[in-house]
């Protein structure tokens, strides 16, 4: 099976899994969380693959590298939008949730 994001039901899995109102996170830990991203070397590995899959060149083993940072650029973000939702509160990521 091809894809490039992912489905549903991984999201979901992803979303109840970290929870913005049970983060448990270290200042530091929530700052680490928000600094990971590609390196350049993956940065300019991503060009080429975009630019041979516009041109259609792609070979499927390249084609499943670019299926693999999507994946997991989509998991580095859902992992990064629940910390900065946790942050947007306006409590620390250690402290406990609100009352609602």
């Amino acid at each position: 099976m091809q894809r490039t994001e992912l489905l549903p039901y991984e999201a979901a899995i992803l979303g109840r899994l970290v929870v913005p109102d049970k983060l448990r996170l270290s200042p530091a830990a929530a700052e680490a969380i928000l600094a990971l991203g590609f390196d350049q070397t993956d940065k300019d590995r991503m060009h080429e693959l975009a630019a041979k899959a516009r041109a259609g060149t792609l070979t499927p083993e390249e084609q499943t590298e670019v299926e693999a940072y999507s994946r997991i650029g989509s998991l580095l973000g859902i992992l990064q939008s629940r910390v900065r939702l946790a942050l947007k509160d306006g409590r620390r990521p250690t402290e406990k949730a609100r009352p609602n």
